[in-house]
């Protein structure tokens, strides 16, 4: 090897030898938590910005309580009255599915504008952007909460479980919002388009939903379809949101519906976080 040769791979190994220290280390659970924050109140600068993104919020929650409380009260209860106790906690647990619909769709949104791709140059944790905008919607579930609770009182609705009921109801709701959000935040990472994730989450929220004891109690349903509304996650948040609101009482549904929630976000986060990496 002659003597240039030495001279100019010398350079190479220098620089060779001071990358490793130079490159970033994963960010602490500190540094996360302060960069999610940090995503979080970008998010809710776009909701200040765009006030149409609580138009679902607010108007749907007043919609539906009136609509469905109306047109099925007689029907299935004897009379509106009667048939607030159980439709109430229904509307709730519509209003978390329909509404953090939404956080799949805006993500998409967003990566399809190349908003992200300057996150790619930031030393970031991956999830902070994920889970910045989910925290931010927590004001969206709690205003539609808060709505649905309220209209079912102006139309004569009275919680047996009084005060203390009624906000472990409101605020199970909007634990189960958010931690659904995170299956729709994992669609808006694998769909092609912003109108694909909101159409598989419509495909996704009318069965949830609709075959679920939100709307007529499960023993009226056939037996197979009885079958499944026991099953479906829905159905377990209801009956909770019911137990909480109506009887003030923390009974096993409760448990179950905690539960499940915990289990989605074990599953869907970490999918999320994966496909948005893989996707950078």
């Amino acid at each position: 090897m002659t003597a240039a040769t030495e001279s100019r791979q010398a350079p190479l190994a220098a620089r060779a030898a001071v990358v490793p220290d130079e490159l970033p280390s994963r960010p602490s659970l500190r540094e996360t938590v302060d960069q999610t924050l940090a995503m979080a109140w970008r998010a809710t600068k776009k909701m200040r910005r765009n006030p149409e993104q609580f138009f679902d919020v607010t108007v749907q929650p007043l919609l539906f309580t009136a609509m469905f409380a109306y047109i099925f009260g007689g029907a299935i209860s004897g009379s509106v009255k009667d048939y607030l106790p159980l439709i109430i906690p229904g509307i709730l647990a519509q209003t978390a599915l329909t509404t953090c619909m939404a956080m799949g769709t805006q993500l998409r949104e967003d990566m399809d504008k190349g908003v992200f791709d300057r996150f790619r140059s930031l030393p970031i944790a991956r999830i902070a952007p994920l889970a910045g905008p989910a925290l931010a919607d927590v004001i969206r579930y709690m205003i539609a909460a808060t709505l649905t609770i309220l209209v079912g009182i102006a139309m004569g609705f009275r919680p047996g479980g009084g005060f203390l009921g009624t906000l472990g109801g409101w605020l199970l709701t909007i634990v189960a919002a958010w931690s659904l959000a995170w299956i729709f935040t994992w669609l808006g990472t694998v769909a092609r388009s912003a109108q694909a994730v909101q159409g598989i989450s419509m495909m996704i929220m009318f069965p949830l939903t609709f075959l679920s004891n939100a709307f007529v109690p499960a023993e009226s349903l056939p037996g197979w379809l009885e079958a499944f509304v026991k099953v479906n996650p829905v159905s377990h948040v209801v009956t909770a949101c019911r137990d909480l609101i109506n009887e003030g009482q923390v009974t096993a549904e409760v448990g179950w519906a905690l539960l499940g929630c915990a289990a989605v976000v074990a599953i869907f986060a970490p999918l999320a976080v994966r496909s948005y990496s893989r996707k950078l």
